[in-house]
């Protein structure tokens, strides 16, 4: 049964408190109040009949201490679901007298807990229960019931609690809106969590640090750096509660993963001089961002004042070196990294193996990686599903499908059911291999399995199709993409338009780059040299210069293989006045002519049908 959220008993405070905190008068929004979702525990005998204990009249002193002692230890120690509490608080209502509201909270409190089972409604109704048989809430009561209805997403409820703790005579202090606070950033209202932060100040109250690193860490999760600074600020400057290393850390991690490096270091030095010493977390934050925005020698400084501060680096920052090292190549370094952490005393996990095993297998050292995998196992490590699918990227890109495949059935007797990725690299690699039968019998049996493909699945077999000449089926593909709710990207339109162009439909392609812009796709530079070349090749020049100014129009300027692609198209086209023309473009760019268009160019000068101002031109584009 569905019941209705009663609004009566808080009163004008109600109205009050929930205006001052919103900036409204005369808000009619509390005066239309939804009805919250509760579940039918009104009644209990669905769950205890009339026959059972539950219902019983306690009355001896020494049953009714039993009954207390379990529920503040089973409080304690916490629930598997509802049905032991639930039996608790009937047997609990059955005493004469009865027990005092403080056992109630201890009981709500493990409920609360119970967060997979949204115990959240139960509470609430429990909670009004307890007020019809003459049990009054206290301030931790009142604490229970705002911290339910926020995560119901109910925060104006929760603030109507507000007039009731004053009602009741309780003050109000920093812990109730710490709170609604938290119930602002659990549905996303982050701005609101930080305004409300803001007038509990102004009210004289102090938050704690826990608050406000709550506050700080939801403006950060959202890419609201600024809002985060700007409370740093605060803190730093007129609040009691100064900022401690996890609010740091959490703006100088936030502004590294959106690389604003500039900032990060300056907030780093800046905790230096406010006496905060940086740690593991700071330190591992920092590296990770320069590495990643490819300030490599930055980084290597920052890890050695690291290691000079004798701050040792815990698994996490060894696996981002590892993980670093590898994708840029230097997997002996990598490899180092391993041995060191070895030495050191921190065990490598799998994370750590896996790093290095993608290394091996993007350089081609399937070897080495085979020989990473024994040393797992000898560490008490089995592959997992980023193990096997790395493994089978690396012998995909060797060109070894056999071992690719078997590899996947040995996922299958190992009980490790492949992903979306797996899949995808395997597609890949048989595409690549041409071995187009197999790839349908995988792309089936992926979705047999409840595996639906993506953009990238998509787009492995497109362009296989592609290229073996079925453009038919291409375009049937690239609609059950759309039918199965798979949007294409760029690459996707680029892959298919360049094989319409290459096959002479230049208008299919035409209408396929129609379809991009209409449905919002923003073309790349690619996407107009495809459509640049098939203009080109079928002589049509002044639909060329239209796409020029079209990519000019969209801050998409040519690039050097624009204008080769153009240059080549005027000269195939007899046109040689505008191929001088852009010939002397590119050489103001200091653009470079590809090896087709030096091909053309010199097959030009050896014509003998060059005036010498046009051969002058044209060495000087060549050389």
């Amino acid at each position: 049964m569905n019941c209705r959220a009663r609004s009566s008993g808080y009163g004008a405070a109600t109205s009050a408190s929930f205006a001052f905190f919103h900036g409204s008068k005369g808000n009619t929004y509390f005066h239309t109040l939804l009805r919250l979702p509760l579940y039918s525990f009104f009644n209990f005998h669905h769950y205890f009949p009339s026959n059972t204990p539950a219902t019983t009249l306690i009355d001896s002193n020494n049953d009714r201490e039993l009954l207390l002692q379990s529920v503040r230890e089973q409080s304690e120690l916490g629930f598997s679901d509802l049905n032991f509490p639930l039996s608790l608080f009937n047997q609990m209502i059955n005493l004469r007298p009865r027990p005092s509201v403080i056992y109630f909270n201890q009981l709500f409190t493990a409920i609360v807990k119970l967060k997979r089972l949204n115990p959240y409604s139960t509470v609430i109704s429990l909670s009004r229960q307890l007020e019809s048989y003459g049990i009054k809430p206290n301030m931790h009561s009142i604490g229970i019931l705002a911290n339910c209805y926020c995560h119901l997403g109910r925060i104006d409820l929760g603030f109507s609690l507000l007039g009731k703790r004053l009602k009741l005579g309780y003050p109000l202090n920093a812990v109730i809106f710490t709170t609604l606070i938290n119930g602002y950033i659990h549905c996303d209202k982050l701005p609101q969590a930080a305004q409300l932060l803001d007038k509990i100040v102004k009210l004289g109250l102090q938050p704690d640090i826990v608050i406000y690193s709550t506050v700080v860490k939801g403006l950060c999760r959202i890419g609201n750096n600024a809002s985060a600074l700007k409370f740093l600020r605060k803190m730093q400057s007129g609040c009691r509660c100064k900022p401690d290393i996890v609010i740091y850390n959490t703006i100088i991690d936030s502004l590294c993963k959106d690389r604003l490096l500039e900032e990060a270091l300056h907030l780093f030095s800046s905790m230096k001089t406010e006496g905060i010493k940086p740690n593991v977390v700071t330190y591992t934050s920092l590296v990770r961002g320069l590495y990643n925005s490819g300030f490599g020698e930055e980084a290597k400084r920052v890890l050695t004042e690291m290691l000079e501060s004798n701050i040792a680096p815990n698994v996490k920052t060894y696996n981002m070196l590892v993980d670093v090292f590898c994708k840029d190549g230097c997997v002996d370094q990598a490899q180092s990294i391993l041995k060191h952490m070895i030495e050191k005393g921190v065990t490598p996990d799998i994370i750590t193996y896996n790093a290095l095993l993608d290394g091996y297998c993007l350089r081609g050292q399937m070897e080495d990686a085979e020989n990473l995998l024994d040393l797992m196992a000898e560490n008490g490590w089995e592959p997992d599903l980023v193990s096997f699918s790395t493994m089978i990227n690396g012998y995909c890109k060797a060109k070894n499908i056999g071992k690719s495949l078997n590899i996947f059935q040995e996922m299958f007797r190992k009980g490790i059911t492949p992903d979306v990725v797996t899949y995808t690299t395997l597609i890949d690699g048989l595409c690549k291999a041409n071995r187009l039968p197999l790839v349908h019998k995988l792309f089936k049996e992926m979705r047999s399995h409840g595996i639906a493909p993506n953009a990238f699945t998509y787009g492995a077999l497109l362009d296989c199709l592609c290229k073996t000449a079925q453009l038919d089926e291409a375009v049937i593909l690239l609609e059950e993409m759309e039918d199965n709710g798979v949007k294409p990207n760029v690459a996707i339109y680029n892959i298919l338009m360049n094989s319409l162009c290459e096959a002479g439909q230049l208008e299919d392609a035409a209408n396929f780059f129609s379809d991009l812009v209409s449905k919002g796709l923003q073309p790349n530079i690619r996407t107009y040299n495809i459509m640049i070349k098939g203009f080109c090749k079928k002589g049509l020049m002044s639909e060329v210069g239209h796409v020029l100014r079209i990519m000019e129009e969209d801050g998409c300027p040519p690039d050097d293989r624009t204008y080769n692609i153009i240059i080549r198209g005027y000269i195939l086209n007899n046109d040689l006045s505008n191929a001088f023309y852009y010939c002397d473009i590119m050489t103001g760019k200091k653009f470079e002519a590809d090896a087709d268009t030096f091909s053309l160019i010199v097959g030009l000068l050896s014509s003998g049908n060059l005036s010498d101002s046009s051969k002058d031109l044209l060495r000087k584009f060549i050389s």
